[in-house]
């Protein structure tokens, strides 16, 4: 019998719906017995009534408590620890919050994690990404621990809307700690899509050449209608925060349209796009490795051909 609990991502009592349905998708491909998501924040209604309409889940357990108005990991990994009796597995994106927050889960439960769940191919038996995504790993879980995994959302469709699942109240009864507490968030504020789920993206790199030349890929992404996103070399250049960075140590993603603007394409970087629909690149070098999985390939100075690819779209 396999149960499995989906913690689900939320900000501000806002669902991360993207990053959950994909988590859900993932757990569907073990056809468990069931499937519930739980929500833990000080209000969890919002965000609970939301997750009820993702196909394929069972019941939504909505945890309030005023100790999760934020997504500590200290503080939720009791919780969730506690919760996870009578499921066979624990999922969670792989995004920042579920990094953050499973290992911690995994160790209080006294397993080792499943990391960048890509496939399924048992109940306890899965395929995850290793260097950098140069090679594939079959993994298993020993079939008496409970299973700890963060999905690799770029990897899984969303699951379907259309639910109605229930809602129920959750108490949970576990000592949260007094070390931890929440201060602030420093978090840059945008009318962009969001990185991490949107359809479209547009990044730059090294090649953009400062901080004050990158308003050119700012402009071009809201051409497009985009979010923007970096390379670790942008990002560590001071061009853009790191909250854009694109690859292993950044965000993994997996739009439908990519266009990488002066990318070399490092490998780490192309860890993080493998899974874009169709990747576009423009770089004056020609030898530069994005050009061995770019679908469409420019050869060209930036600065002169997005002026001209943005005067294409205006018309």
């Amino acid at each position: 019998m396999s149960k499995v609990l989906v913690i689900a991502e939320h900000l501000d009592g806002v669902l991360n719906a993207s990053a959950t349905a994909k988590t859900v998708a993932a757990a569907q491909a073990l056809s468990p017995d069931a499937i519930d998501v739980a929500v833990f924040a000080a209000d969890p209604s919002a965000a609970a009534a939301d997750a009820a309409t993702i196909a394929g889940v069972a019941k939504v357990l909505a945890v309030a408590n005023p100790a999760n108005a934020q997504a500590l990991a200290q503080v939720l990994g009791p919780q969730i620890a506690a919760l996870a009796s009578g499921y066979s597995h624990v999922f969670a994106p792989s995004t920042t919050f579920g990094k953050d927050l499973m290992p911690v889960v995994a160790a209080l439960l006294g397993v080792n994690q499943v990391s960048d769940l890509m496939t399924v191919e048992g109940s306890r038996v899965f395929k995850r990404p290793i260097y950098a995504g140069n090679a594939i790993v079959t993994v298993e879980a020993p079939a008496d621990q409970t299973v700890v995994a963060t999905v690799r959302t770029a990897s899984w469709q969303e699951s379907a809307r259309g639910g109605s699942a229930p809602v129920e109240t959750a108490t949970v009864d576990a000592a949260l700690p007094v070390h931890t507490r929440f201060v602030g968030l420093a978090a840059g504020s945008t009318d962009r899509p969001d990185l991490q789920s949107a359809k479209r993206v547009v990044s730059g790199g090294r090649g953009v050449g400062s901080e004050e030349n990158f308003k050119i890929v700012f402009e071009f992404a809201d051409k497009l209608g985009a979010a923007v996103g970096a390379s670790r070399a942008a990002v560590d250049a001071g061009y853009v925060p790191n909250e854009l960075q694109v690859g292993q140590t950044g965000k993994i993603i997996a739009p439908e349209l990519y266009v990488a603007i002066g990318i070399s394409g490092a490998i780490q970087h192309l860890t993080g796009i493998k899974d874009a629909g169709t990747i576009v690149a423009i770089n004056k070098d020609a030898d530069a490795p994005i050009f061995e999985i770019a679908d469409i390939g420019l050869v060209g100075d930036l600065f002169k051909v997005l002026p001209e690819l943005e005067a294409t779209l205006g018309e």
